[in-house]
């Protein structure tokens, strides 16, 4: 039984929904996110990485960043970019990329669902990272970050969200500079609200954080440190829940600092225990099914398919990240966690094979490798197991955009 609520958003007039509408705050470094919101002044990146009205000397997790954060939010009011709903809503959010649409309701969710696990986790979250969203929280007293849930889908709802669409106009519809295709309705009608209320409660039994833990957790962890001072608002957090038919998990790959000692002859003559190994040149490799790799280093290209005995078929096993941990990482390069090892990075599968090669070709990285992306049900089974996926295992896209859509915890 999931338990969704409307609220009043705070969001910007229609004219300014372009400017005003940023990629997530963790996406994007300071100096990204300064060079992207220059000259732009109504960007709501001057409110979750308000660092950039800041000297670049500035500490990003000091009280100076999140206390400007308050005067830009404050001030956006105050020069009507932004304005609050009058009236508890839904809101419909498509996204198109690349041709492919999908389509989510945004709500807000119960931190109670959130604690008792009607809301399921995948992935540990890192204290410092939570931390820093606790702190912007409770400085700006809003939830600028939106939490994106994937649910099963549920054939009435689909069909009312539908139908909701093609008979309203959308209240904002632009096409960002990264040519993804953003559009908003709002449902304002009582009835419809109490339908979609009802239908999730009756029909969602849970819902899978997708991306967003780190925001849900400090979510939850700012109504427990306000105590009895919290507000009634401060009981449910910022939501986007997607059905699962409409989403596509990119991969995320890996790139390495050194090969542990080893010679490329010497790792390749290691790794032939455990995979099947087919020399692909100069062109890049990009897996087509579970358990095969791409292995990049000297400007060559590898595929490695692993063999029978490499992998269990438990929810966690079975995953291609961990056949990579158990027999590449740990085994030879001596990498025992990814969370926090020096001689790792990732990439997400948006910036392609090219950025693989880029950073090895650099001198950066001596090698790379590029996985099958995971399932949106091997996501789903491992989160109903009650187990976590090793870090950095999915990347969804296309990324909501801050700023659209704010929930206030406080007036």
């Amino acid at each position: 039984m999931s338990i969704i609520k409307p609220f009043k958003a705070l969001r910007p007039q229609a004219q300014f929904a372009k400017q005003v509408a940023s990629r997530p705050y963790d996406v994007l470094s300071s100096a990204e996110a300064r060079k992207e919101a220059q000259g732009n002044p109504a960007s709501f990146l001057h409110i979750t990485k308000s660092e950039i009205d800041l000297p670049e000397s500035a500490d990003i997790h000091s009280q100076q960043v999140y206390d400007a954060a308050k005067e830009n939010l404050t001030a956006f009011l105050k020069r009507d970019i932004l304005f609050k709903e009058n009236k508890e809503c839904y809101y419909v959010y498509r996204l198109i990329m690349d041709g492919r649409s999908q389509t989510g309701l945004v709500c807000v969710s119960s931190v109670d669902d959130y604690e008792n696990d009607i809301i399921k986790k995948h992935e540990f979250t890192r204290p410092e990272k939570e931390q820093d969203r606790i702190n912007h929280i409770k400085t700006t007293g809003a939830q600028t970050g939106n939490v994106f849930l994937a649910y099963r889908n549920v054939a009435a709802l689909d069909e009312l969200i539908d139908k909701w669409m093609q008979t309203k106009t959308a209240v904002y519809n632009f096409t960002a500079d990264d040519g993804i295709e953003h559009a908003i309705w709002i449902i304002n009608d009582s009835a419809v609200i109490e339908k979609i209320s009802a239908l999730f409660k009756e029909e969602v039994s849970c819902t899978y954080i997708a991306d967003g833990h780190h925001r849900a957790a400090s979510a939850a962890k700012v109504r427990k440190a306000l105590g009895k001072d919290a507000s009634a608002d401060a009981g449910y957090f910022l939501t986007t829940l997607f059905p699962a038919s409409q989403l596509a998990i990119m991969d995320y790959n890996r790139v390495i600092k050194n090969l542990n000692g080893h010679t490329t002859e010497a790792l390749l003559e290691l790794l032939s225990a455990d995979f099947t190994i087919e020399p692909q040149g100069r062109k890049a490799y990009k897996p087509q099914q579970l358990h095969e790799f791409g292995f990049y280093t000297e400007r060559k290209w590898y595929k490695l398919t692993a063999k029978e005995g490499t992998y269990t078929t438990d929810p966690i096993g079975i995953l291609d990240v961990t056949i990579l941990q158990n027999n590449i990482l740990g085994k030879h390069l001596n990498i025992h966690d990814q969370r926090t090892d020096k001689n790792i990075d990732f990439v997400g599968g948006i910036r392609g094979l090219g950025e693989l090669e880029n950073r090895v070709n650099s001198g950066e990285m001596a090698a790379a490798f590029s996985l099958y992306p995971v399932s949106i049900e091997q996501l789903f089974a491992i989160a109903d197991s009650g187990n976590v996926m090793p870090p950095k295992s999915t990347w969804f896209e296309p990324k909501l955009r801050d700023g659209l859509l704010t929930h206030l915890i406080t007036e």
